[in-house]
């Protein structure tokens, strides 16, 4: 039987089908688009998977002792030169690393296509990682440190509810992850690296879910923190990702051409605005969509982050390994800087 045939009717398992068949079933829907969030265990190979945990463990390991270790690192050196210049304003600091991170991802990410012309996809992929992971890491790491300093305009941690609102925000800002964040053998340059076009997912709702998910992780930790310096923070952030709107897009024209424009009338960048304005019709088994490994892994840091809340001790250890892996496999950008979730939502202090 013909996998045509096999997706006729309604007996079609898009759970059960391997990616090759997704992509079939695609193009027979008129998408010109990728398949988000893809995974089947079928087309896994260990050996990829394994070089993937060799990757992941040697990128931490130089990390830590290249950057982040005071007595071998030059992390702390990075962070004193900036404060030097800001004369030792925290907020003026954070908006530095920030502004440096903003310059060097995009940056690298604008290079891209005449980088891989240089030295191919893998080589600019590991060239992009060296430069990004230690200024997302420095980012986040100083944010946690500072984030009480600077007026406190607010705070609301004591009115009821507003602990779980905050923390059902933050956690509903990784379902907003870009779809590329997913493709963990690309980001360690293990399988290719790709300048994928989605169409299916979250990218039905908004074409930059990465843009709206950072939003809402700001809008949380903002409320639940309340201070100018927090603030500062927020709007550095959300700056860098307002400009990814059209950096993103101008990228991905260059690349697909029509096929991009195909999509951009299918979808918005605004959440939601495509389907309301009859652009984009959701099918009637749209939940499918999320229901792949990398959501069901989403939901599972969800459940165990609400069984750290009664853990306190645990939950702290916990969120500082979980802030150094995540930011890595996060490709060094958003999914990072949104890491501390666990730790500035929780019962630590």
């Amino acid at each position: 039987m013909s996998t045509r045939e096999r997706h006729r009717g309604s007996s079609v398992n898009p759970l059960a089908m391997s990616a090759s068949e997704l992509e079939d079933l695609q193009r027979q829907s008129g998408l010109v688009g990728e398949d988000a969030a893809v995974f089947s265990f079928e087309e896994q190979s260990l050996k990829s998977w394994g070089a993937f945990l060799a990757v992941l463990g040697t990128v931490l390991t130089a990390l830590y002792y290249l950057w982040l270790k005071p007595e071998t690192g030059y992390g702390d050196d990075f962070v004193r030169f900036l404060e030097g210049l800001s004369g030792g304003d925290s907020t003026i600091t954070v908006t530095l690393i920030l502004g440096v991170f903003a310059v060097a991802h995009s940056g690298l990410a604008s290079l891209r296509p005449k980088g891989e012309e240089l030295i191919g996809a893998r080589a600019w992929r590991v060239l992009f990682g060296v430069v990004s992971l230690p200024l997302a890491v420095t980012a986040v790491a100083y944010f946690i440190n500072h984030r009480y300093d600077g007026v406190q305009l607010w705070n609301i941690k004591m009115v009821p509810g507003v602990h779980d609102a905050c923390w059902i925000t933050s956690f509903i800002s990784f379902v907003f992850l870009y779809p590329s964040t997913f493709n963990l053998l690309e980001v360690a340059a293990v399988d290719k690296p790709q300048l994928h076009l989605w169409e299916t997912g979250v990218t039905r709702i908004t074409r930059h879910p990465q843009t709206f998910g950072q939003a809402l992780w700001c809008a949380a930790h903002l409320a639940w923190v309340g201070t100018s310096f927090t603030a500062v923070t927020s709007a550095g952030l959300m700056a860098h990702h307002l400009f990814s709107l059209w950096n993103g897009d101008r990228r991905l024209k260059e690349k697909y051409g029509d096929d991009f424009e195909a999509v951009r009338e299918r979808t918005s960048a605004v959440p939601f605005q495509a389907i309301f304005e009859g652009r984009q019709q959701l099918p009637s088994d749209y939940w499918k969509e999320f229901a792949r490994g990398p959501y069901f892994i989403i939901a599972g840091e969800g459940a165990h982050g609400v069984l750290l809340r009664f853990h306190v001790s645990f939950g702290c250890l916990y969120c500082g390994v979980f802030f150094c892996v995540r930011t890595w496999i996060g490709n060094t950008s958003s999914a990072g800087n949104r890491a501390c979730e666990l730790m500035l939502i929780s019962p630590c202090p």
